[in-house]
Formats: structure tokens, sequence, C-alpha cells
């Protein structure tokens, strides 16, 4: 495969657009692309007529509208490109109209009271700004889900909201500065992807892995992650195979995928692409997922990409690098040489600092799942309060500027290794910090705290527009400046001084934190029911209003699907650890237990008395074994109290306080059976099997 001529093959991209349209079409439908501008639908039936010719030269015989609804995942519904002729024949047709609006069946899809059953007309809105591709021989067509009402159904429509909300706020404070060039802003984001690989035929005996994703079940292997081999290790054949396929995959559909490497955890590996727009980025992490879970099963393998598929090991993130970057190249989150002078970049820095600072909830919320629940705060994983790392140099920098202390510029340090031989180099300002959810990181912010299976779309909403709230802010105080040098000076004092709080540099895992960050003020949302209550605050229905991102109708919508979403996982888990114990683990305690009563027989008049080891054993596996029986009956009790309760927000608190509380209970009992079982009686694969079966 030559990377060069294969990128982006797949792909109806700029270049192939240039080579196959009119030049007049193609400048029309690069001024919506790049400026914005609104698309005409002759431009849309030209178009559709190149893209369709392109698709079918490919190898497509069919298209979609590919869009994401609320489920979380993708969706797809494919239409032929056929068209009878008078002949009985058929010629291959494409329309513009077709191009532009689908009309899929929205009823079935979440929409959290926004639609009735039998409500069911929906829409779906080409989206020009993220090119089409071909995938299994269906030209994909990226766009938007709305309602027959107008309400956004989907994770995309918000996210281009909260994309031209902070390109307009931030195009206002740039031309305070005077930079009159600039005609867009725009976030970029660089999602890094961590994953689990399974051999397939021992996925395939974990019911729990089946249905939930994780393992409900399973004792610790021996060995985990302590000798912290797997870091950055040999990349074992099975897996560099699959990676190269990947690759290929993703390359040909104009995916950046740049960086691949073994995780800390045993079976754990990080794929990381270049940056992107926001949009794109967002589209072509799906497509990843989507991808790694094909690749994976050609290769006899299973990916998982649970927030935490394996108790006491790391769980799997999306590192969610984002930055601002103008239509000129400046990216805006780069301090520069002298950053203590750099008054645009220091404005922009305090605008995300308040914005995390103000939304700190919302930030919570954006990452809020049953299954990250189990990911944040252990294990590399950033703890629940959400807080900012600056690191050194830029901590040094705000501080003497609260202080009226001049900040002496240093040159750039030598790295001393102590090895003649060794090339020198500069040792960068700062080190990084793995516990802080949102840390600078040199010229962007990495937020670490999503999970790993889910979309990008709904933190970068609310970063998104939370940041152009405060640059709206700081816009209207400033547009109207007599001497905005010292207004300026004064905005990104009063900022620093008001929002320090938010700023942490430490260890975050430490218990000290807790306490002083609860001193500071600083949210502590543990869980995903005590977090998502928040959305309805008013002061955040207020924000997505006023910038257009959400109407409160949607937000409501939001947290209703939200809550759903995590009671269903917690029963579907909850019913399947009913399943996995009654079906296997009770049965295998039972027929342990009667082994070793006949046993104890057998021996008993043969040694004059009970023989120590297997009565010293019966007597904990009939006592686990007892256990589990009324832990199992207690859990099937709990799931018949929550049907009694009526209301969302009661009943997601009850999962995450009473069925999880006593899933959990469960759970040590059956792990502590397994540790006693001979591994031949033991009904599923161990953690040992799973963690270390890709050889």
């Amino acid at each position: 495969m030559k990377v060069t001529e294969e990128f982006g093959s797949m792909v109806f991209n700029e270049t192939t657009m240039k080579e196959r349209l009119p030049k007049e079409t193609f400048k029309a439908l690069m001024k919506t692309i790049k400026d914005g501008e609104k698309l005409d639908l002759n431009v849309a039936t030209v178009v559709a007529n190149a893209m369709k010719d392109w698709a079918i030269e490919k190898g497509a015989t069919h298209f979609t509208h590919w869009f994401q609804p609320l489920t979380g995942v993708t969706a797809e519904k494919h239409d032929s490109f056929i068209q009878p002729a008078a002949d009985g024949k058929i010629i291959m047709e494409f329309s513009g109209k077709e191009l532009v609006q689908g009309e899929p069946d929205a009823s079935s899809f979440p929409s959290g009271g926004i639609r009735a059953t039998f409500e069911a007309r929906g829409y779906t809105a080409w989206d020009p700004t993220s090119y089409a591709f071909i995938k299994d021989g269906t030209l994909c067509i990226p766009t938007a889900f709305c309602s027959y009402t107008g309400e956004a159904l989907d994770k995309k429509t918000p996210l281009l909201r909260s994309m031209e909300a902070i390109n307009k706020q931030a195009l206002r404070v740039l031309h305070l500065f005077g930079n009159e060039d600039v005609t867009s802003v725009k976030t970029t984001v660089g999602p890094e992807q961590e994953y689990f690989l399974v051999d397939k035929s021992v996925y395939e005996k974990r019911e729990d892995l089946i249905y939930t994703g994780r393992t409900l079940f399973g004792a610790k292997a021996p060995k985990g992650q302590e000798l912290e081999d797997h870091y950055f290790g040999m990349i074992k054949p099975r897996v560099q195979d699959f990676m190269k396929d990947l690759n290929k995959e993703l390359w040909k559909l104009g995916i950046l995928a740049k960086t691949e490497h073994n995780e800390v955890a045993p079976a754990q590996h990080e794929l990381a692409p270049i940056f992107s727009t926001t949009n794109l980025a967002c589209d072509h992490n799906q497509l990843t997922m989507e991808m790694m879970r094909k690749v994976a099963s050609k290769h006899g393998m299973v990916c998982l990409l649970h927030e935490k598929p394996f108790e006491g090991v790391n769980g799997s993130g999306k590192h969610n690098n984002w930055s601002i970057s103008t239509n000129t190249g400046k990216n805006l989150l780069d301090p520069g040489a002298t950053p203590e002078s750099n008054a645009q970049f220091l404005l922009f820095l305090c605008a995300v600092i308040e914005a995390v600072d103000n939304y700190q909830d919302l930030l919570r919320i954006s990452v809020a799942s049953a299954g990250n629940d189990h990911r944040l705060g252990a294990n590399e994983a950033p703890p629940a309060i959400v807080s900012m790392f600056l690191g050194d140099e830029l901590s040094a920098i705000l501080d003497c500027l609260e202080n009226g202390k001049p900040y002496g510029t240093h040159a750039k340090e030598k790295m001393q290794i102590g090895v003649t031989v060794l090339p020198e180099f500069n040792k960068d300002a700062t080190d990084r910090n793995r516990t802080s959810p949102f840390a600078f990181t040199g010229n962007k912010f990495e937020f670490r705290m999503l999970g790993s299976q889910d979309s990008i779309a709904c933190a970068n909403v609310f970063l998104n527009t939370a940041v152009a709230e405060i640059l709206s802010q700081y816009a209207d105080k400033l547009e109207g400046s007599k001497d905005l040098k010292s207004d300026l000076h004064e905005l990104i004092l009063k900022t620093i001084k008001d929002h320090k709080r938010i700023i942490f540099n430490g260890n975050g895992y430490d218990d000290a934190w807790v306490a002083e960050a609860e001193k500071r003020g600083l949210y502590n949302l543990k869980s995903t029911p005590e977090a998502l209550v928040h959305i309805l605050d008013e002061k955040n229905v207020s924000l997505f209003e006023k910038h257009g991102v959400y109407s409160k109708k949607e937000v409501e919508s939001r947290y209703e699907i939200h809550n759903e979403n995590y009671i269903k996982i917690l029963n579907i888990e909850a019913l399947t650890m009913i399943d996995m114990t009654k079906k296997n683990i009770l049965p295998c305690g039972s027929k342990l237990a009667a082994q070793l009563g006949q046993a104890i027989a057998v021996e008993k008049p043969i040694l004059g008395c009970e023989p120590a080891y297997e009565k010293e054993q019966f007597v904990k596996v009939s006592g686990l074994v007892s256990g589990i029986y009324k832990a199992v009956a207690e859990l099937e009790a709990k799931l018949d109290k929550v049907k009694t309760l009526s209301e969302t927000a009661a009943i997601s608190t009850f999962y995450h306080d009473e069925v999880l509380a006593t899933m959990d209970s469960l759970r040590k009992l059956a792990d502590e059976l397994e540790t006693i079982t001979p591994k031949e009686m033991w009904p599923f694969p161990s953690y040992g099997d799973l963690l270390f079966s890709v050889k």
C-alpha cells in the first residue's frame, strides 16, 4: 500500500471535488464549507451527480445519510442508486434533493420526550463541512438529524451550533486586537482512543462481555499491570497485524491515524490521530471505533471499548486534545516565546480558565456515564473533581500578573542527561500531570475525563459553548473601551483573581485534594445521577439558549435520555449478573461443595477424623454459595422494588445507591469463590485467560 496514494481514496474530499466539479460549483461549495454561506439547491444537484459518478466508479451501489442519533452510535439507512427506465432496465441516479435531505423514521430513536412514538417524521440534512465517504460499498453522506418540529435529535447539530457560537465570539475578540484578516475561527480536536483486544474464542464464553461490554465477575489474575512492562512495550505480531490493517482502512477514509502503542494494562492499546476540525474529528472518531471492531473481528479478536472492562487494571479513556485556530493558521492557545507579554494569548487563556471554573459541572456532565463512573478516579484516570493544570511557567506568569511583579523571561533550559554522546535538546516549560482532568500541554488543553466508548460531541459542545460565553462577556466589556490596553490588563487581572481556584498543579489522587477542592468550592460529582441533574440549572439552560446551541426543551430531553440510558445499562448488567449466577456460578459452587463433602465422607474412615483441608474448603465454599444465593435474591428484590418508582431521577439514584451496591456485594462473593474453584470447573474464562489471550 502506497500511503500517499491511498490516503483519502474513499473520500469525496476537496481534491476530488476540485477535479470533478465545474469551477463555479466548486467555488460556491467552498464558500459554504469554509465561510458558512447557505448552499444553493442547484449547486447541490451538480455536486450530487459528480458524487454519484465518483462513488459508482469506486464500486458503490447504495447511498445513505450517515448520522449520529442520541444512541451514542451512528445510524444509516441504505438506498440504491437505481431508478427504473422505460425499457424495463434501470439507470443510476442521485439528485440534489436526495443529497441535501433525507427522511428517516424518528420514532424509534431516543428523543427524551421531544417526539411521541406516533410522531414519526424526522429529517437528515447534509453537512457539507464533513466530507462524504465510501464504506462497505455504500456512499455515506454525513448529516444532521432533526425532528419534524426542528429540534435536534442528534449529536452533530448542537456541535455545529457550538462551533458557530465560538467562531462568532472569538472573532469579536480578535478584531479588538486588529486581526481584521481573520474571517473564521474553528476549534480543533485530536481524540486519543484507548481500547482492549481479546481473543474472540475467549470473549464468546463470557456472557457479561457480550451483553454489557464489561466483566461483571472476575477475580484478579496473579499478574496484571504491576510490572509496568506492557506500556510502550513490544507490540505482539497479531496486534501489529491488526494495527496495520486498521491504519489502512482509516487512511482510506482520510482519518489521520498517527500514533499507536501498548497502553498500561495487559491487552490495552491506544491510537492517536493528528488534529482536525472538531466536527470532522467527531465523525472520524465514530468511524475509528467502528473500524476497530470490524478489523479486530477479521483477526479473530474482539475490540472492547468499554471504559472499565476489567476490574483492578486501567480503564480506557478518550483524551480530548482541544485548541482554537484561525483561518490564517494561528493557534490561539500557543503562548509563543514570551507568553507573559502576549496579551492576546493571555486573554484567550483566561477565557478558558473562567469557562472551566464557571461551568465545571457541565464538563463533568459531558463525560458522565454508567461505564465512566467505574473509571474516574483510579488507575491513571482523572478524578471526578474538575480542575486545571497549567504547569510551572504559566502558573508563575499568572501569579506575577496577579501580584504586580515582573516576570523575568528565562532562556530555554537545556536537558541535562549526563551522557556526553547524547544530543542536547530544550527542556519543556512544564512537566505533565496525568491526574489532571483538564491540562495545558504546550499549545492545547487535554480534557482527559472522556470515556472510551462515548462520542466526543457532548464534551466539545459544552466546552465550545462555555468558552464562547466568556469571550462574549470579554467582547462586551472591551468593545467600547477608550483605553483598551488598561482595560485589557484589568480584565486579565480580575479573571486570574476570581478564578484561580480551578487551577491545581498537584496530585489529583491525593485525599488531601478532595478536602482542598471542597474548601475552594469546587464540585465533586462522583456519580452520573449526581452530575446529570445540574444540566437543568438555570445558568446552564440560559447558556445554551443564549448561544442557540440547545433550546430549553432540547436540554430537558438530553437530561431524560442520559438518565434513561444509565438506568437501562445498569438494569441489563443486573439481569446479566442474575442469569450468570443462577445458571453458572451457583451450580458450580454447589457441585464443588458436593465433591468436597464426598471427599470428607471417603477420607474420614481412613484418617479417623475429618480431613482438615477438605473440611475447611467445604465450610468456605458452602458459606460463599449461601452468601451468593442470598445476594442474588436481594438483587432480584431490588429490581422488583425499582419498578414501583416513577420519576426518572429517583430511579437512576436508586440504581446507583441500591442496585449497584448489591451487584458489587454479589461480585465480591463470586470472585472469592472463583479463587478456590479448580480452573476446569469454573464456568467462565478467567481474567488471566482474557487479558493474556492474544499471543
